[in-house]
């Protein structure tokens, strides 16, 4: 938050996201920009192959992590995102700052019964305590994209969940973790770092 408040520019992904996790100094100005969106959205699509063009996507959580995400999924024209949260205050509040776009619906996590989606991705804090988020194996389709957030965990609940519903595509967060590292970095220097070496140096199998 400091960090925000601090810039004198926000790229729109900052503003909208009420976080930034790069600064640049030029002169007199300070830019923000917030990468975490663009990393997750880099790493579906160019790492694991998977279009989110014409796709319905489920974003669960509508906090930070999820509140960054929004505009990158956004920009690559699926054909729904729903954001399904525990509160549907919260889930609402995120809705507001995209106001005027048709393709965002919200609901409450336990309200997605008989709803089935291409890409599910879980913001949710959940599986950092080991838990699973309080949704049903039926909302995955067996040929579309598991997405955790959280890395480093293995196969967490949520995905322990969506590989018994037979889905086969399954990722944690370690590629948007890197993905979005480069983007910084390639904001900063001008030249993209080569991200496969180090999303295969830190990817723990999701077994």
């Amino acid at each position: 938050m400091e960090a925000f408040e601090y810039a004198t520019d926000l790229s729109e992904r900052a503003r909208l996201a009420g976080a930034v996790n790069a600064l640049k100094f030029e002169g007199e100005r300070i830019y923000a920009d917030n990468f975490d969106g663009v990393g997750l959205v880099n790493d579906i699509q160019r790492n694991l192959g998977f279009s989110l063009e014409g796709r319905r996507v489920l974003l669960l959580g509508a906090g930070g992590a999820a509140r960054g995400a929004v505009l990158p999924i956004l920009e690559q024209s699926p054909a729904t995102l729903v954001i399904a949260n525990r509160t549907l205050q919260r889930a609402e509040a995120l809705k507001m700052q995209f106001a005027g776009d048709d393709r965002i619906q919200v609901c409450r996590l336990q309200d997605l019964a008989e709803q089935k989606f291409d890409v599910v991705l879980n913001a949710t804090s959940a599986s950092l305590r080991g838990e699973l988020p309080a949704v049903r194996a039926d909302i995955f389709s067996p040929d579309g994209l598991a997405y955790e957030l959280a890395y480093g965990k293995g196969l967490t609940p949520f995905l322990r969940l969506a590989k018994g519903a037979g889905v086969t595509q399954l990722a944690d967060g370690v590629g948007m973790l890197v993905e979005q590292a480069a983007e910084a970095f390639e904001w900063w220097r001008g030249v993209r770092p080569d991200t496969k070496p180090m999303i295969e140096a830190l990817t723990i199998p999701l077994v």
